[in-house]
C-alpha cells in the first residue's frame, strides 16, 4: 500500500496517509475538521528490489551486455596469451655468455 501526501487548504496542515490504491482519498482534516484536504502529487517512490534473487547487473544498459559477452567469447575460458613485443632485443641480451674457465688445482 502507497502513502499519500496531503495538505489542508484551510489551515495548511499536512500529513502523509498510508492506505490502499483504491480506498477514496481522504477529505476531512484532522486538524482543523473541515472537508478541504487536497492530496498532492509527488514524484513517486523508487524501486526497491528485496530479497537475493535481483543483482545490479541483470539491468545493465544494451551495450554493457555486448561488450560482456565479447569479452567472455575472447576469453573462452582459457588464459590469454601475454602480449609479444614488437621491439628488438637489447645487444647485450643476445651477446654469449662465456663460463668461466675451471679452476686449476
Amino acid at each position: 500500500m502507497p502513502t499519500y501526501d496531503y495538505v489542508c487548504t484551510e489551515c495548511d496542515h499536512a500529513l502523509e496517509a498510508f492506505h490502499a490504491m483504491s480506498a477514496p482519498p481522504l477529505k476531512d482534516c484532522p486538524a482543523c475538521g473541515k472537508p478541504a484536504l487536497k492530496r498532492k502529487i509527488g514524484t513517486g517512490a523508487g524501486l526497491l528490489f528485496k530479497g537475493s534473487g535481483f543483482y545490479i547487473t541483470d539491468y545493465r544498459s544494451d551495450s554493457y551486455q555486448k561488450a560482456a559477452k565479447s569479452d567472455k567469447s575472447d576469453k573462452g575460458g582459457e588464459k590469454a596469451a601475454p602480449a609479444k613485443s614488437e621491439s628488438k632485443p637489447s645487444p647485450a641480451a643476445s651477446a654469449p655468455v662465456s663460463k668461466p674457465a675451471p679452476a686449476s688445482t
